[in-house]
């Protein structure tokens, strides 16, 4: 018989119960809302725990960073109140006139950020493709380039770079390498094991999954400087995530493995259905054997390829713009990662100056009846082409 007794459960279990999360002084198996702003020290004087004001994070939010460490196989993670609070922290911190590498297409609130700190004579940047390693090779800079930006995949068309040839260009230049995997969260994909230094997720997204968070989250493996100065940004900029919005973070990630694994077997089903469609001039998902990047994401998700789907809609911008109106169980609204099913039309929400194809749908799918989502999808599409 096999002892069995010093078994480790597994990291579904350890997440799912919050790290098996008990208080010590009522025995609750739900952490509690820690709202102070400050906290008094102890007899000698000293701060009894690493904060000791608001701005330095508090018992809840370090209950969160813990479970994301966790899931990312990190040594530490900090969460900010939004992901582009995280996001601007990292590029911050650089020194003025650093050089960075950055995907053409990605967020585009991070891409208008980055633009913003290039105008403004704050770094320097060089643009990549998506997924293309030739062209990042060819941008960074040997002994200059400090940090390379990788999406993947990227959004909005969902191009999948492999970390961990983007990992060994980026060290090759002396260069730190930073994901966002923000569609494929850390139990889909760990990028800190495919070797990148510091690994985003927009928690607002999969990690919350309930669309009444915004949170952003930065892990590493390795500390040193560079994370103190991150960490010494979110404080003087006060972007450290608040109790209550860390508390409906760890509620959330409690069901993650389950939310996500509906809504990759239902982006499945969906992309499946409506590849050939007579409306869909093209399907990008990577879950498709035909989509380019399928064998790198199927090696970096385990097979499981997320929740986002695009759709690039045959007719004209306006016919795109009228199947998000014409959806009555897709919400029209932005985000990602929620238990609820999103439509968007990416060109009206990331504006004129944003390279995005002008009929191109982003579809955040969900958790429901994935029969329900195909038949709203179809009647959306006849009525627009009617």
């Amino acid at each position: 018989m096999t002892d069995k007794s010093n078994r480790t459960p597994s990291l579904v279990t350890r997440v799912t119960q919050a790290l098996h999360f008990v208080e010590g002084e009522t025995g609750a198996v739900i952490p509690s809302i820690q709202p102070a702003a400050t906290y008094a020290r102890d007899e000698n004087y000293e701060v009894r725990k690493p904060y000791w004001y608001r701005r330095d994070g508090s018992q809840t939010t370090a209950q969160a960073e813990a479970v994301i460490a966790e899931l990312e196989g990190a040594t530490e993670s900090l969460l900010f109140a939004s992901g582009m609070s995280a996001c601007t922290a990292v590029i911050e911190h650089l020194p003025t006139g650093a050089h960075i590498v950055a995907p053409k297409v990605m967020y585009h609130g991070v891409l208008a950020q980055i633009q913003n700190y290039v105008a403004n004579g704050r770094i320097t940047v060089s643009y990549y493709t998506a997924g293309n390693l030739e062209e990042l090779a060819g941008a960074v800079r040997n002994g200059e380039t400090q940090l390379v930006w990788v999406e993947t995949p990227n959004n909005p068309d969902w191009e999948v770079t492999d970390i961990a040839a983007a990992a060994e260009i980026a060290h090759g230049a002396g260069a730190k390498l930073l994901t966002d995997c923000t569609g494929t969260p850390p139990n889909l994909t760990r990028a800190l094991d495919f070797g990148a230094d510091i690994s985003f997720h927009s928690a607002t997204k999969y990690l919350n999954g309930h669309s009444d968070v915004t949170a952003g989250v930065l892990s590493v493996r390795e500390t040193g400087q560079f994370w103190e100065d991150i960490y010494m940004v979110r404080k003087l900029q006060g972007t450290v995530l608040h109790s209550f919005d860390a508390w409906l973070l760890i509620r959330g990630m409690r069901t993650l493995f389950l939310r996500v694994e509906r809504s990759c077997q239902n982006a499945m089903a969906l992309a499946k259905h409506f590849e050939g469609h007579a409306h869909v001039e093209k399907v990008l998902y990577p879950g498709l054997p035909s989509d380019p990047g399928h064998a790198v994401a199927k090696k970096q998700t385990g097979g499981q390829f997320g929740g986002m789907v695009s759709i690039i809609v045959k007719g004209e911008e306006q016919t795109a713009i009228d199947v998000t109106r014409f959806c009555e169980v897709f919400y029209p609204a932005t985000s990602l990662g929620g238990v609820e099913s999103l439509i968007e039309h990416r060109k009206t929400v990331s504006g004129e100056g944003f390279p995005v194809h002008p009929r191109l749908l982003r579809l955040s799918i969900g958790i429901e009846d994935v029969n329900d989502l195909i038949y709203d999808l179809e009647q959306a599409l006849s009525r627009a082409n009617s």
